[in-house]
């Protein structure tokens, strides 16, 4: 029986009931099973009493979700706003961890959303708060429902560079996504190349340049319709594809000997 891959889930870090709760949403854990078979595997954020690389010798994938929360905006220079709250200080620190440890060892990264920003931050890049704000930026908000589907609906174009590593996934062209957000990509990091854009010009996928396998970030929400949107659904095994390789050269007996 082959062993399914182990994909380590940076945890959200909440106060509920006076205890502080680490958590990840379900919709990123089911696509991860549904996508390509992984097990989900949820990491504390506990970047002060963890090293990440207690997690990363014993998995095969790093999938960093997106959040209500924002990353702060001192860790690129800038200072908060309550605006733009909430912030979760906890989840940016053991993200920042595993984004350096994982590209450090050529572990599979698929970044979503609020991830994507993570990564870019991550790499000397900075964020724009409150995009819809900005003149010529469309509104990337989630619509107001209280129903999931809705707020989550495929709507809205973005054009794939013809020349990057997700038009290898995709194709090129332009694909149809639904991008949810509040902040943005300014300055790309150095290190990341934009492999897609929307209409407005607002950043909403970039790939780690020169790493070893699959290190990639999305803006948009592809975890949420992985059965049933072929887009979404190449993407998860594109990464589940990286992950097993991965896997298998992790465990093989040359590597288990050195």
């Amino acid at each position: 029986m082959t062993q399914a891959p182990l994909i380590g889930v940076p945890a959200d870090v909440k106060e509920i009931d006076g205890y502080r709760w680490h958590a990840a949403a379900e919709p990123y854990l089911r696509a991860i099973v549904s996508g390509f078979g992984g097990v989900p595997l949820v990491l504390p954020s506990m970047a002060d009493a963890v090293d990440p690389d207690t997690f990363l010798d014993r998995i095969d994938g790093v999938l960093l979700t997106g959040s209500r929360s924002n990353v702060h905006p001192e860790r690129y220079g800038q200072q908060a706003d309550p605006a733009s709250e909430p912030y979760d200080p906890a989840r940016d620190a053991a993200s920042f961890g595993l984004i350096a440890a994982a590209l450090r060892k050529g572990i599979p990264l698929f970044a979503i959303c609020r991830g994507m920003q993570e990564l870019n931050v991550a790499l000397g890049g900075t964020l724009i708060s409150e995009l819809q704000e900005q003149e010529g930026r469309h509104d990337h908000r989630a619509p107001v429902s209280d129903i999931q589907a809705e707020r989550f609906a495929i709507h809205q174009d973005v054009a794939i560079a013809a020349d990057g590593q997700l038009a290898g996934v995709l194709g090129p062209g332009t694909i149809r996504v639904n991008s949810l957000h509040r902040q943005g990509i300014g300055d790309v990091a150095p290190g990341l190349a934009v492999e897609a854009l929307a209409p407005d010009g607002t950043i909403e996928a970039v790939r780690v340049v020169g790493a070893p396998g699959f290190a990639i970030g999305v803006q948009w929400h592809p975890e949420y319709w992985v059965e049933s949107d072929a887009p979404s659904a190449k993407l998860f095994a594109a990464f589940g594809e990286a992950v097993r390789a991965h896997m298998a050269a992790r465990t093989s007996p040359a590597t288990a000997a050195e």
